[in-house]
C-alpha cells in the first residue's frame, strides 16, 4: 500500500484539496488578502475566522496523526528538528511578510492560482522562482 503511485496520488489530492480551499477562503485573491492586512484602512476580517476555524481542524487532524504512531503512506513521520531562531530565519520571514504585503500572494495561493493566469501572477511567480533559484545557488557554493 507504500507504493510510490499511491503516494503520488494522494499528495496530488491533498494538494488539490489544498488549493481549493485556498480558493474558497479567499486566499487567492489579492485584494481579499490586502484588504485584511490593511487593518489601518479597509480592514476585511474575513481570513480572520478562515484562521480562528482553521486552529480546531488543525488541532484534531494532529491528534488523529499522532495517535497512529505512523502515516497511512509512509514509515514514520518526517518532521524538521527545532532549531533557534537566527538571522536567516527572521530575514527569510521578513522578506515573506513584505511579499505578501505587497503583491497579496504568497507561495501556496500563487501556485493555486495558476488557474487564472494574470500578469502580475505571472511577474509574482517570476520572482519566486528567480528568488528560489538565487538561495540554491547562494547555498550551492557555501
Amino acid at each position: 500500500m507504500r507504493c510510490r503511485a499511491v503516494r503520488s496520488a494522494a499528495a496530488l489530492l491533498a494538494g488539490i484539496g489544498f488549493g481549493a480551499g485556498l480558493a474558497l477562503s479567499g486566499l487567492t485573491d489579492p485584494a481579499v488578502v490586502l484588504g485584511f492586512l490593511d487593518i489601518a484602512g479597509a480592514w476585511n476580517p474575513a481570513l480572520l475566522l478562515v484562521m480562528v476555524a482553521a486552529i480546531p481542524v488543525a488541532f484534531l487532524g494532529y491528534r488523529l496523526a499522532w495517535r497512529r504512531g505512523s502515516p497511512l503512506l509512509d514509515d514514520a513521520f518526517h518532521l524538521p528538528a527545532p532549531r533557534a531562531a537566527d538571522a536567516r530565519l527572521i530575514a527569510g520571514a521578513a522578506l515573506f511578510g513584505a511579499g505578501w504585503g505587497l503583491a497579496g500572494w504568497c507561495p501556496g495561493p500563487a501556485i493555486a492560482s495558476v488557474i487564472a493566469p494574470s500578469i502580475p501572477l505571472a511577474l509574482f511567480l517570476a520572482g519566486m522562482a528567480a528568488g528560489m533559484a538565487a538561495i540554491r545557488l547562494k547555498e550551492a557554493t557555501r
